[in-house]
């Protein structure tokens, strides 16, 4: 399901995009990284940049979309735009986790204890200082972008627990996926 329309794909009638967008509705300024194609979908004052080079892997956006923020010393989330089940809670729960001073960032684990780089929010000045160490970071994997920094391991809520069987994390990389998606959002 490869592709530059993935974030457009809609899950319960919305652009996955713009759920991710809503999650983070309170946050300025809210970067978008891709082609170009995605600037119809986006809402007013979202800034639209692109990693280079385009298709360069998910650090080099992470880089472009870090390097289009303001230096604000704050919280940056790190969001795939292909989490359709991500709330404002669930984004909460990490800023909460990621202000502790022992930590840089924090990110939610899934069910199989894989951290998922790309559904987390990190403080402002670790990230950059890890992001000019890493160099050139087209083609590196995501995990190496946080390499050395203080994560803490946001683990899944129980099953049975309000909320269960909506995990924030939940990305839609097939068709099933998608699918997946939509039935849980009912």
């Amino acid at each position: 399901m490869g592709g530059e329309g993935k974030p457009i794909r809609p899950v319960g009638g919305v652009p996955m995009v713009l759920r991710v967008l809503g999650a983070v509705i309170a946050a300025a300024p809210r970067v978008v990284v891709g082609p170009p194609e995605l600037a119809p979908f986006l809402p007013t004052g979202v800034v639209l940049t692109r990693e280079r080079p385009p298709g360069g892997g998910p650090a080099a956006a992470a880089a472009a979309g870090i390097a289009a923020l303001p230096r604000a010393g704050g919280l940056i989330a790190l969001l795939a735009a292909d989490l359709p089940l991500l709330t404002a809670a669930a984004v909460d729960q990490l800023s909460r986790a990621a202000t502790r001073p022992e930590v840089d960032g924090a990110v939610f684990v899934d069910t199989d204890g894989k951290p998922q780089w790309l559904c987390g929010v990190w403080r402002d000045e670790p990230l950059r200082q890890r992001m000019s160490t890493l160099g050139d970071p087209d083609g590196v994997p995501v995990r190496r972008l946080f390499a050395g920094l203080r994560v803490d391991l946001i683990l899944p809520r129980p099953a049975g627990a309000s909320g269960a069987g909506m995990a924030p994390w939940f990305d839609c990389d097939t068709e099933d996926d998608l699918r997946l998606a939509e039935e849980r959002m009912r």
